[in-house]
């Protein structure tokens, strides 16, 4: 094994050291990633790598450039050095990370939480052409089916040929002429021959074999039929019976190509009521859910809105972070990104998912008589709402429920609750599983 060998294989190994994907969601340091790069923390793992040699840097008791001769004091030990008392150390162990794509991300997810969901193509944006797998009468001559020619071909030979020695032997029955054989051989014994090949035949056989056999009992014992199968196989073919209702031109299947954007509105309330920990459980929870949705689609674009009594649009960096002291009405949210989407992100063209979430205090009846409707008018392949309630729900934190109990049963809309980094994960499959379950829509 040389020494790339040995490099792959720690490379291997630290890999594997890399936090669970599970772990990493509910508690790892997201801040480290990038919308488009997820950065998953790994111990340091030291490569091997060459060393100057020492030995030509002086040695021990040279007793030169102020070195101690023996003997000599060395003075107190420094802090640390061979103590093994002492303050525990405050810094953790070194980490390095394994980076990932979107793409890679939504494989490892889907592989952990046991998901499979499939993208939409939305607008039609290309046609080509597939595999030749379909087939017309007519077409270039490049693109003619030989095979399928050949065998129907093949098959009108088979359905055609008979066993002319046998015919024959018929017109050397006494009594029987080419009118006798030609019924016979139509009427009993169903072979395609016609009556001028018969008195063809019967011209050329000489007048004294005409009486060979007394009867078709005493011909049929005496001579012995071969079947068409067996002599095509003994003889071969010289020529197939092609006729122009036999050919069929290949022509290629028409695929198309549909665009699969994404678009994903991100909501948060700011009010006063979200404090740190509330903000953190939304960061943990939406972020994956970015990663994750940009690793499916082809073109994912995102929209932040920050809420309190009012909605506006913000930018990613400043979504988790924004913090106001103002009141609580969801449906300003609504309002915003149903505007947005039908101003840039047509239904039509894009898919949509709606995430919204907060600590479930709202306005009075502002959840029943405002965000449901927009909820219902705003057209998305999912909306989601997630709790975040550290300490439990509080007894004026009915959004959630509203919102569950009235879309109960829907498959495009879903709730989650989050009390603690534990519920992630579980969250997460939620959402993404309603949506799943609505595969085809």
């Amino acid at each position: 094994m040389g020494l790339k060998d040995d490099l792959e294989r720690y490379r291997e190994v630290g890999e594997q050291r890399r936090q669970d994907l599970a772990d990493f969601i509910q508690y790892g340091d997201l801040g480290q990633s990038r919308r488009d790069e997820v950065r998953v923390p790994i111990k340091i793992i030291d490569l091997p790598e060459f060393e100057y040699d020492q030995r030509e840097m002086g040695g021990i008791g040279q007793g030169q450039d102020g070195t101690p001769e023996p003997g000599d004091p060395v003075g107190q030990p420094e802090p640390g050095d061979g103590d093994e008392e002492g303050d525990p150390g405050e810094e953790g162990g070194d980490h390095e990370y394994y980076e990932m794509d979107p793409e890679e991300f939504a494989e490892e997810l889907d592989e952990r939480l046991g998901l499979d969901l499939e993208p939409k193509g939305k607008k039609v944006v290309e046609e080509k052409e597939g595999d030749f797998t379909d087939i017309t009468r007519s077409g270039p001559t490049g693109t003619l089916d030989f095979e399928r020619l050949f065998k129907e071909g093949l098959k009108r030979k088979l359905a055609m040929d008979f066993d002319k020695d046998f015919v024959r032997a018929a017109l050397k029955i006494e009594g029987w002429g080419p009118t006798k054989v030609f019924e016979w051989a139509r009427s009993e014994e169903n072979l395609p021959v016609s009556r001028s090949w018969i008195e063809n035949a019967y011209d050329d056989i000489p007048n004294g074999d005409r009486t060979q056999y007394g009867s078709l009992a005493e011909m049929t014992a005496s001579v012995e039929r071969e079947e068409t199968a067996r002599r095509i196989r003994r003889e071969g073919v010289d020529q197939i019976p092609y006729r122009r209702e036999d050919e069929r031109y290949r022509y290629p299947e028409i695929i198309e190509e549909r665009e699969r954007n994404v678009v994903v509105v991100n909501i948060r309330d700011v009010s006063g009521s979200m404090r740190q920990k509330k903000r953190e459980l939304v960061e943990r929870t939406f972020t994956p859910l970015d990663w994750y949705l940009q690793g499916k689609y082809d073109n994912a674009e995102f929209v932040y809105i920050a809420h309190d009594a009012d909605a506006w649009e913000v930018e990613r960096d400043e979504f988790f972070g924004i913090r106001s002291g103002g009141g609580t009405r969801i449906s300003s949210a609504y309002e915003v990104a149903m505007e947005r989407l039908d101003e840039k992100y047509p239904w039509t063209d894009w898919n949509r998912y709606v995430f919204a979430a907060g600590d479930s205090e709202n306005s009075s009846n502002d959840t029943e008589k405002n965000v449901i409707p927009l909820m219902e008018r705003i057209d998305a392949n999912l909306h989601a709402y997630v709790e975040t309630q550290p300490s439990g729900n509080a007894i004026n934190a009915t959004h959630a429920e509203e919102v569950q109990q009235h879309f109960d049963g829907s498959d495009n809309v879903s709730v989650a609750y989050v009390t603690s980094p534990d519920d992630v994960t579980d969250a997460i499959y939620d959402i993404l599983s309603t949506e799943e379950g609505d595969n085809e829509r």
